[in-house]
């Protein structure tokens, strides 16, 4: 059974430049998962603005959403049993890079 995390991250930059924003941080993120071990890395925008993913770690597959939305962003990601272990540290990973994506600049 996979280990959810979601985790909601306020903005107020509006729903198309925070949109933005994750469309241009999609290759270092990219890049950096690569670094970690995780294999290819797919995506693809759906029409209401919700950024899908998928990625192979240690032979298991990790899926995910990022709902862009008007004064937030919600991140799901769904872990494998085999990888549950790290969810508090993706969990803040996560938490610490999209703010400091959103902050104000």
């Amino acid at each position: 059974m996979a280990q959810p995390i979601t985790i909601t991250i306020p903005h107020k930059l509006g729903r198309a430049e925070a949109r933005q924003r994750v469309e241009a941080s999609l290759g270092r993120f990219t890049d950096q998962m690569s670094q970690a071990g995780m294999g290819k890395i797919q995506h693809a925008w759906a029409e209401n603005g919700r950024l899908g993913f998928h990625a192979k770690a240690l032979g298991q597959t990790i899926t995910g959403r990022i709902d862009v939305r008007d004064t937030e962003l919600k991140i799901e990601v769904d872990l494998p049993r085999l990888l549950a272990g790290f969810a508090d540290k993706i969990s803040g990973k996560l938490k610490k890079e999209g703010t400091l994506l959103l902050e104000k600049k």
